[in-house]
């Protein structure tokens, strides 16, 4: 009896994580009896042996939560470092956490066992068996996650993307102890969207959350299936339109542009049950906040962009942070609430505080030639320094004579023209730039490889100001592609000043005796007068008189700040489309040259 007894002792000893002479422990073949107890029958070694499996899973549990959150500030200390190969991140010490949760039923089991030893030691190993038989089946579930965890080294969200598969089974125990550690997982990604989300603070040591700095990788858009409508610009398709315009545009947005595009997904760290439409409005939402805490530069806007409701939003975070079950349906109601209150703060800031339609009357004027009456000024002022090809000087002689210009059509706003500033590319330009460029950023890049340009007007480029907060609207690379717009269109004027200027040539000379070639010359004039002048109205009014009268449309129809950019993006490209901008040309000539041969002729 007394051996029957210090066996029992030994038994709940080595299920408690301590092995002994008759429960001895490898770390190969795990907890197991000793063959050296004759007075055990081959039934009763056969039962301690399945008691041994559930101690041998509870002692590598006990490990795994030691190894990973024993050393704390050691992890800290070399958390950053590349060499840093093991688990390491304050979500699986989270999941360390829940996992602990979960074996303490399994601890207060064998007080309990042992209770009931000591007052009826004729107890049988069954009545053990019986007692500790639930975790039969949860330990070796919950097992599979933790070597799933180590073998493939997962890592950050990806850790609640594991433990909410596995917790999809028709066990209910198994279920509910990762249903479980899923809930103290999910406590870290709900301080980490406090932190985000309601102050603009990412903080991601160790890069464990599924919103990133810096631009995105293409993870979104190649997880998703190209789109093939018919955007209804001359057959043009959304993968067509995308296809054609510069990406570099992009990658320059992404490196230069002080705005949202800080920030992106990391969709390999995003969770299957949260979807990408609701981790895009989490990153709306935090990069918005983030942009106003760090860039309100005007003492005007000066409030919270959260309309002071941060200690409401985090008192529902928190609600949400303590439901043992994830709710997706709350989850986003939550998120689009806290979307549409940033959303309608930005729209308030843009169209009412900084005048957003005033700026888009300012682009109109001076990027799409709404001034007409200055470009024709400009044009007479300009062409002979720019139909040859531009040199370092050229970009301030142009300037002066756009100053000139404005002055001459009575445009002497103060507060406007110093904002603007004409630009010359050149060769050798890059090489200077690029002694400025040390600090990593690029260079707007327009052609690839670079060329010269052959005349000044094809170097020409506008660069404008733009005040905070518009920048986040106005960004570099949506500058440049209004340029691409604005040098198509003040080369379509100069064509059309040029024949013009021929017209009048033709005029002064009508009264000498003209011959076959004069006709010839004559009508030649006139049918690219008629196409040129044609082409010039559909520009002006079919094009940007429309499309422009459209996203006005829009904007006066909502008080939403994202429908407010996604409207400005579909004009933006429907300006690049229509005018004909993003087709590949089927014959290349200049036409100014063209144009001087001709006047050339007619003198």
């Amino acid at each position: 009896i007394s051996r029957w007894i210090n066996m029992i002792h030994e038994l709940l000893l080595a299920l408690s994580g301590y092995p002994g002479t008759i429960f001895t422990w490898n770390k190969r073949t795990g907890l197991q009896v000793s063959q050296d107890m004759p007075f055990l029958h081959p039934s009763e070694t056969s039962v301690l042996n399945r008691l041994c499996k559930i101690g041998a899973d509870y002692i590598r549990f006990r490990e795994f939560i030691e190894q990973h959150t024993g050393h704390v500030h050691q992890q800290e200390h070399h958390m950053n470092q590349p060499s840093q190969t093991g688990l390491h991140g304050i979500y699986l010490r989270a999941f360390c956490t829940g996992l602990d949760s979960i074996l303490q039923p399994y601890r207060q089991a064998l007080l309990d066992l042992e209770q009931e030893f000591l007052g009826d030691p004729h107890l049988t190993i069954s009545h053990a068996n019986y007692k500790l038989d639930e975790f039969q089946l949860l330990f070796p579930s919950v097992m599979v996650v933790v070597e799933t965890i180590k073998s493939q080294k997962i890592h950050g969200c990806q850790i609640l993307e594991t433990v909410y598969k596995n917790s999809c089974g028709g066990l209910p125990p198994v279920r509910m102890a990762l249903e479980k550690i899923l809930a103290a997982c999910h406590g870290v990604m709900y301080k980490q969207l406090a932190a985000w989300m309601l102050h603009g603070l990412l903080l991601d040591q160790s890069e464990e959350f599924f919103v990133k700095q810096g631009p995105s990788a293409g993870g979104a858009a190649a997880n998703q299936e190209e789109e093939e409508e018919d955007l209804g610009l001359g057959g043009l398709s959304g993968k067509q339109l995308r296809e054609l315009q510069d990406l570099r545009l992009i990658e320059e947005e992404n490196m230069l542009a002080p705005s949202l595009q800080q920030f992106s997904l990391r969709t390999e760290m995003l969770p299957s049950y949260i979807p990408i439409r609701v981790a895009e409005k989490i990153l709306f939402v935090g990069e918005s906040v983030q942009m106003f805490e760090n860039h309100n530069y005007n003492p005007s806007t000066a409030g919270s962009i959260l309309k002071h409701q941060e200690d409401l939003f985090a008192a529902e975070l928190h609600r949400l942070k303590q439901q043992p079950l994830f709710s997706l349906v709350d989850f986003e109601n939550l998120i689009d609430r806290l979307r549409t209150t940033v959303a309608e703060h930005l729209w308030t800031l843009m169209v009412e505080e900084s005048d957003l339609l005033e700026q888009l009357k300012i682009i109109k004027d001076f990027y799409l030639l709404g001034r007409g009456e200055l470009y024709q000024v400009f044009i007479d002022l300009a062409h002979h320094m720019l139909k040859t090809p531009p040199t370092a000087v050229t970009e301030h002689d142009v300037n002066v004579a756009f100053q000139q210009a404005a002055h001459k059509v009575l445009l002497d706003d103060d507060n406007l023209l110093p904002l603007l500033h004409l630009t010359v590319d050149y060769q050798g330009k890059d090489s200077k730039e690029a002694l400025g460029q040390r600090d990593g950023s690029t260079p707007p890049q327009d052609t690839s490889p670079r060329e010269l340009p052959p005349t000044g007007w094809a170097a020409l480029g506008l660069t404008y100001k733009v005040q905070w907060p518009l920048h986040i609207l106005f960004t570099p690379a949506v500058l440049e592609k209004y340029n691409v717009v604005f040098r198509y269109l003040l080369s379509v004027r100069c064509v059309q000043s040029q024949l013009q200027h021929c017209w009048a040539l033709q005029m002064q000379r009508k009264h000498l005796r003209s011959s076959q070639t004069d006709a010839v010359k004559w009508r030649l004039r006139n049918h690219m007068a008629f196409l040129i002048d044609n082409l010039q109205y559909y520009l002006q009014v079919d094009v940007l008189e429309s499309q422009f009268s459209q996203l006005l449309q829009q904007i006066n129809s909502t008080r939403d700040f994202e429908s407010i950019r996604l409207a400005h993006d579909h004009f933006l490209s429907n300006l690049l489309a229509q005018s004909f901008i993003l087709l590949k040309p089927l014959i290349e000539f200049d036409h100014l040259n063209t144009m001087s041969l001709l006047q050339n002729r007619d003198e």
